[in-house]
């Protein structure tokens, strides 16, 4: 075999590899959906309207320019293009036409949003105007050029070209002649070409680089799981932990910085900038792009300091993680990944970080649960409930993670109680870990202790590796996404439903009965079972088999608003004016429901404490689902 002969075999191999070609049109087709098509712009009407005008307008243009040099034999020599000719001529003239028109029509939306409308989260700067005038300047030259070629020949497909045949009629009855027409023909013919390569030297300087950045950033970006975290490997030998210099972040944070088009989307979407919280993600983008280039040529230690001019520490702690930013942004710019390697630096570096997320902390370090509750009240609570324990080596059906809001905190207890009680109804073979349940390490994560969660991860890992069971089920959507996506990379592939996804399977088996004169009950969609990973279906499915009248906030779905306690918000102490879970509530009053169903223990300890705060707990009742269920038995 020859040192050639091995290469050319492994390629060869390749080609062959059904699982390459799967990823090669994994990739294909989402570049296709998201960099070409920009599926993601048409989530909203207007501005998708708009930029789809504007982009495909050009890309007619564009392509329509390079056909017509390509006629020239200063770039064929000696050959002519033979396309387009007879019918595919005129077709093709109404085609340039016809994206002229577009382009001024995007360009007129564009100008008429940002300088009439002009929303708060939309920022216009001096490049945007710029931009906006090129895109402007070039068909309108593009068509008086056009206009005076139709005065100067008459051709008899005239018609075809409706927009220059009518500035070439108006220029004629101007008094414009042939002869003038044909003499001013070679100056706007250069003005033309003047502004198009004006606009493309002004991409590398000016918004317009996301021409660029945007499509590399949809292919090279990375493919986790929404609701996954990149881990800090090799944790314990590791020279970096975390983010304290822009030039720490990973080539392609780095490309997402300029691929930020400040759009304003991330923001609209956000619950803490909706709140009044000191945090926008598209200011926190664009103050680490504005690092990024004032770090160019900076030592090291300076562009450390940078990082902490151009970053609020507030704004580094003030993110919930929901997730809202990344699910709207049309160019896939991930901000949470950023503010946790910032605040895995504060936690794991310098030790700079809020006292109350500190004291959580501590907590987790000592007690094994963010209460800071002894893990021995752990013991009674199941003996209360009269779960069977699982011992190394026995086996079960169902296993229940209980998870630490239902272990720990009474106000979530009173859930655990109501869905043991379903499982028990469905006649589930049900046990618990007991002691041996960790904290999944979730909120520790999130704030940054990247070493406390890869801890209690290869505990509960180990710990699951010696029991047998069908499948895991737990309440906390916080628990079930670490189990589910994040425990994989610590090499776990484990079974787990969240239990309304269980409950809906086995809806059949719990004898519910329909209420006499049903008030209304709005459902709120958790961050973390919906929007990472699309558990939207079952609740609501869980509600109507038990016949509840079932309302919705304006914001559901994908689209929900967060109820304010992710990303370890949960156990910060923030301004009363700017809660988010006083936002949130607002939202849901304005449905008139009597009662807010939850399916996650920290939404339910939110809505408590806005129900509480605002003195409607004599009129508004927040409740699990299970326990909605559990009234309804039989």
């Amino acid at each position: 075999m020859t040192a050639r002969s091995i290469p050319l075999n492994s390629f060869t191999q390749a080609l062959k590899d059904p699982a390459r070609w799967r990823k090669f049109f994994s990739y294909l087709s989402d570049f296709l959906a998201n960099a070409v098509l920009q599926l993601r712009t048409y989530k909203k009407l207007y501005p998708g309207l708009m930029h789809a005008l504007i982009f495909w307008g050009v890309t007619l243009q564009v392509l329509g320019t390079a056909i017509n040099l390509m006629q020239m034999q200063l770039f064929i020599p000696f050959v002519e293009l033979p396309f387009p000719r007879g019918g595919l001529y005129l077709a093709f003239e109404l085609a340039m036409d016809m994206a002229g028109v577009a382009i001024l029509l995007g360009v007129s939306l564009a100008l008429f949003r940002r300088l009439v409308q002009r929303p708060k989260t939309l920022e216009t700067r001096w490049d945007d105007l710029a931009a906006l005038a090129l895109l402007a300047l070039i068909p309108l030259a593009g068509f008086t050029l056009e206009s005076l070629r139709l005065v100067a020949t008459t051709p008899p497909w005239s018609a075809w070209s409706p927009v220059g045949s009518s500035l070439a009629a108006g220029l004629q009855a101007l008094g414009v002649t042939p002869e003038w027409a044909t003499a001013a023909h070679d100056w706007f013919f250069w003005g033309h070409a003047a502004l198009a390569l004006t606009l493309v030297g002004s991409i590398p300087f000016t918004k317009l680089r996301h021409l660029v950045f945007t499509p590399l950033n949809v292919l090279l970006r990375e493919r986790r799981k929404a609701g996954e975290l990149q881990p800090i490997e090799n944790i314990d030998e590791a020279e970096l932990l975390g983010v304290g210099k822009v030039s720490e972040f990973t080539p392609r944070q780095l490309l997402s910085f300029d691929a930020c088009v400040r759009c304003g989307r991330c923001e609209e979407a956000c619950p803490a900038a909706a709140s009044g919280m000191p945090f926008t993600p598209r200011l926190l983008v664009q103050s680490l792009r504005q690092a990024m280039l004032d770090s160019l040529g900076k030592p090291n230690g300076k562009a450390e300091h940078l990082l902490d001019e151009h970053v609020p520490e507030e704004a580094i702690w003030s993110c919930t993680t929901c997730g809202a930013c990344q699910a709207s942004c049309p160019a896939f710019v991930n901000a949470i990944d950023e503010i946790v390697d910032m605040r895995r630096y504060r936690v794991l570096t310098t030790g700079r970080l809020p006292k109350s997320v500190a004291d959580m902390l501590r907590n987790m370090e000592r007690q094994g649960n963010p209460w800071g509750i002894p893990a021995d009240e752990r013991l009674a609570w199941i003996e209360e409930l009269q779960l069977r324990e699982l011992a190394p080596g026995e086996s079960t059906d169902v296993l229940f993670f209980m998870g630490c809001a239902a272990t720990f905190d009474e106000r979530n207890k009173k859930s655990a109680r109501a869905f043991v009680h379903l499982l028990r109804t469905i006649g589930a073979d049900v046990a618990v870990l007991g002691l041996d349940e960790m904290c999944c390490g979730e909120c520790a994560r999130r704030l940054g202790h990247e070493a406390l969660f890869q801890e209690f991860a290869r505990q509960n890992i180990e710990t699951l590796s010696k029991v047998s069971y069908k499948r895991i089920v737990t309440q906390c959507p916080h628990c079930y996404n670490t189990l589910k996506n994040e425990y994989r990379q610590f090499g776990a592939n484990l079974a787990i439903q969240h239990y309304t996804e269980y409950l809906a399977e086995h809806a059949a088996a719990l004898p519910v009965v329909s209420p006499n004169g049903a008030q209304p009950v709005v459902y709120h969609d958790s961050c973390y079972l919906g929007r990472y990973n699309q558990v939207y279906r079952q609740p609501r499915q869980v509600l109507e088999n038990a016949d509840v009248h079932l309302v919705e906030m304006q914001k559901h779905g994908e689209g929900s608003f967060c109820c304010g306690g992710g990303g370890g918000q949960m156990w910060m102490e923030t301004n009363p004016n700017t809660r988010i879970n006083h936002r949130r509530l607002e939202q849901a009053l304005e449905t008139n429901a009597s009662t807010i169903a939850t399916a996650c223990p920290y939404c339910l300890l939110m809505f408590d404490d806005a129900v509480r705060s605002k003195g409607l707990g004599e009129k508004l009742e927040v409740v699990d689902i299970a326990e909605i269920l559990e009234k309804r038995l039989n």
